[in-house]
């Protein structure tokens, strides 16, 4: 009978670890499931937690520590530690599963031949309030995942899956040794950015995988107070610029400053565009220098690597 891993890769969120791991426990699955969690270093109770936890009853826990700082050494952890199962579903540790996540991944890969499947991912201000600048439209930067009612074939990248919610059927992996989570792509401990989860989607859709959406999957996110500030979202997307920049663009012959010409006036607009709306008071605001930090991050991460 084939067997699911249902993990976790956690950094200094002791106080959560009881509650998911309670609901992890409490998920009904087709097939036989353990849960494992990757510690990535944490300086708080987690292993004393674990611990705790590893001996209580319902689906074995168990549990490995990563040394190697970072998200992408974590989950590229948990892939080799369920490497012989036939099906990992990853969520993180600040999210809840709500029920029918694991049947709905598991009919997914066994059931419709999906190689990857994903689904919803709901955000819960119920511990910290929703501030009144934070529109709709910056919820995915979140994590928020909702492409709607029905599943569907994930075709590109228009329609994304995250980590934070996600089962992959590890014939993936077993069959492809070179098929991980992108080093260059890492985020270290409470650190933003990062695109690890991004960059999987991407190579899986260049491998032609067949990737499912799936809305009865889904997770509940926890938002913590620290990513509701304008500025988490500023620096989320300079980050992400910058990795753009750095890793992404093609060589562009003739520079200024060790960059492309148009990158500069690219960014130049942005600046006024962003300008204009903080002067006229307009929505969008945020967004837009959103837009303004991610072009000054690529021009940072493209002078970066050519040396200049």
């Amino acid at each position: 009978m084939p067997v699911l891993t249902f993990a976790f890769c956690t950094y200094n969120r002791a106080d959560r670890l009881e509650k998911l791991v309670a609901a992890m426990r409490a998920q009904t699955c087709p097939i036989p499931f353990d849960i494992l969690a990757i510690n990535n270093n944490s300086t708080d109770a987690t292993i004393d937690i674990l611990r705790r936890l590893e001996q209580m009853p319902g689906p074995t826990l168990r549990w490995v520590t990563e040394s190697v700082q970072g998200i992408v050494a974590a989950r590229n952890r948990g892939i080799a530690e369920a490497l012989e199962r036939d099906i990992l579903v990853f969520i993180d540790d600040d999210e809840t599963p709500l029920p029918g996540l694991l049947e709905a991944a598991v009919d997914a890969i066994l059931n419709e031949g999906a190689e990857c499947a994903g689904g919803r991912v709901e955000m819960d201000f119920t511990a910290t309030a929703r501030p009144r600048w934070l529109e709709n439209d910056l919820l995915g930067f979140l994590a928020a995942v909702d492409h709607g009612p029905e599943r569907f074939w994930i075709k590109d990248t228009g329609t994304p899956i995250w980590t934070a919610n996600i089962a992959y059927d590890m014939r993936l992996f077993r069959d492809d040794p070179s098929l991980r989570f992108d080093i260059r792509y890492n985020r270290e401990g409470k650190d933003v950015g990062g695109g690890e989860d991004a960059m999987m989607l991407r190579a899986l859709l260049e491998r032609k995988a067949r990737i499912r959406y799936r809305p009865d999957m889904a997770v509940l996110h926890a938002v913590e107070s620290w990513r509701l500030r304008r500025s988490y979202f500023l620096k989320l997307h300079y980050r992400a610029g910058w990795r753009y920049g750095r890793f992404s663009l093609p060589h562009y012959p003739g520079t200024l400053l060790g960059v492309p010409f148009f990158m500069i006036t690219q960014f130049l607009r942005h600046c006024g565009r962003t300008l204009k709306l903080a002067i006229a008071g307009k929505p969008g605001l945020i967004r837009q220098a959103m837009n303004a930090a991610h072009a000054l991050g690529s021009l940072q991460g493209y002078r970066n690597r050519s040396g200049a």
